[in-house]
């Protein structure tokens, strides 16, 4: 059964008295932030008041999934950047803050007169990380750029896929998720210049440099051999036996030998222990040299057997392999259960809301689930009032458009 958990906001967590301010949309800063949030940062999103952030727009059924997975733990202040009012209430809020996460294109800032010289005459450690398609120097710094494009170029799509078949882009934001992690890692390590009295620092974080250094060696292959890397499916260059092989009842089995003694383990399991001495199948080499065979052996092996017959052999024998699982298969095994992985989180709206527990997980200062989504603008005049702003203030803003309040945090 899926753990049910309670918001818990008074709960600390390592990063308590962190204030994060992210301006972003969409995946990459959201990703960011979120993990500074699950370690207790306060992240006050600015949205523009009339729509919010544009990942509350991304519905299932009516509702914005992905907003209450991703802004989880986060606060909400509706901001309109246009007017100089809303320009000035943000730079009072940077001047007590410690990050700020935007995603505009390079020079936005600085034509809005927030550019990071601003920012640090105000408040001189302050961190600012900057995501964008391609960076802030170099020939494509002017370029629109979604993650779908960086997948592209990266080589990501090229190797992707099938070799008969055209490239194939990932089914999910992943230059997104990629830079979001990297730029949380960046963020604690400017975090910690400053702590031992450094200064603040511009965090240049593009979408395309961290999703080309996750694609292993290529450049050093194609430099040394000329040659590029291939679109395998769910086969590798490297290793072999690799590969998703189908079951008789309908399933799929993903095996991965990547050692010697693997590869030997799945051999002797599928009953041809003779392959182990077979000059074609000796080495990790071999194997890859005569990779239809080695595949053709182990897949004629599993079409024989359903899915539970061929886990209990290879777990019998500790072979490398596990079922390729569907959502609903994930959500209801057994391992992610017990640990919690995934967890039923409170919702206003569809009564709770699956989503993935706090990663990573420390023994000693564990982050929390503290807060839900918020509500759009739902903390605009706590944040506000932190900042020094009195209510009759903040009600002349909120009558002339430059700030909005949601009922939830009145």
């Amino acid at each position: 059964m899926i753990p049910r958990i309670e918001f818990e906001p008074d709960a600390g967590a390592p990063l308590d008295g962190i204030r994060v301010v992210d301006l972003s949309r969409l995946v990459a800063g959201n990703m960011l932030s979120l993990q500074l949030a699950d370690q207790g940062a306060e992240v006050i999103k600015i949205e523009d008041p009339r729509t919010g952030d544009p990942l509350r727009a991304w519905r299932v059924k009516g509702l914005s999934l992905y907003w209450k997975v991703y802004a989880r733990n986060k606060k909400s202040l509706a901001l309109n950047l246009r007017p100089t009012a809303g320009r000035e209430a943000l730079i009072d809020l940077l001047a007590q803050s410690h990050v700020l996460i935007e995603n505009y294109r390079p020079g936005t800032l600085e034509e809005m007169g927030l550019g990071p010289d601003v920012l640090h005459a105000r408040n001189p450690g302050l961190i600012v990380v900057r995501i964008t398609g391609f960076g802030q120097d170099g020939p494509y710094r002017d370029r629109p750029g979604f993650g779908t494009l960086v997948e592209a170029m990266s080589g990501f799509a090229s190797k992707n896929g099938f070799g008969d078949r055209p490239p194939v882009l990932p089914p999910l934001a992943l230059a997104d998720m990629v830079s979001g992690l990297y730029g949380a890692y960046a963020v604690m390590i400017a975090l910690r210049v400053v702590e031992r009295g450094g200064k603040g620092q511009v965090i240049d974080l593009p979408l395309l440099d961290p999703i080309i250094s996750i694609l292993g060696p290529d450049a050093a292959i194609h430099r040394v051999s000329g040659e590029r890397p291939q679109r395998t499916g769910s086969r590798s260059l490297t290793t072999s036996p690799r590969n998703v092989y189908a079951t008789s009842d309908g399933r799929y089995i993903a095996i991965s030998a990547s050692i010697q003694a693997m590869a030997e383990r799945v051999f002797r399991a599928i009953g041809r222990p003779e392959m182990i001495d077979d000059p074609r199948f000796r080495t990790n080499t071999d194997r890859v040299r005569h990779i239809d065979e080695c595949d053709g052996a182990v897949a004629a092996f599993i079409a024989e057997r359903t899915l539970d017959q061929n886990m209990a052999v290879f777990q019998a024998a500790e072979v490398t392999a596990t079922p390729v699982y569907e959502i609903d298969q994930l959500v209801a095994d057994e391992h992610i259960q017990e640990r919690g992985v995934i967890v039923e989180a409170p919702d206003e709206e569809a009564g709770s809301v699956l989503m993935h527990n706090v990663i990573p997980r420390l023994s000693e200062t564990p982050g929390r689930l503290r807060h839900p989504a918020p509500a759009l603008g739902q903390h605009t005049r706590e944040v506000l009032r932190e900042i020094g702003y009195s209510d009759d203030r903040i009600a002349a803003l909120a009558a002339e458009g430059v700030v909005a309040l949601s009922l939830r945090g009145a």
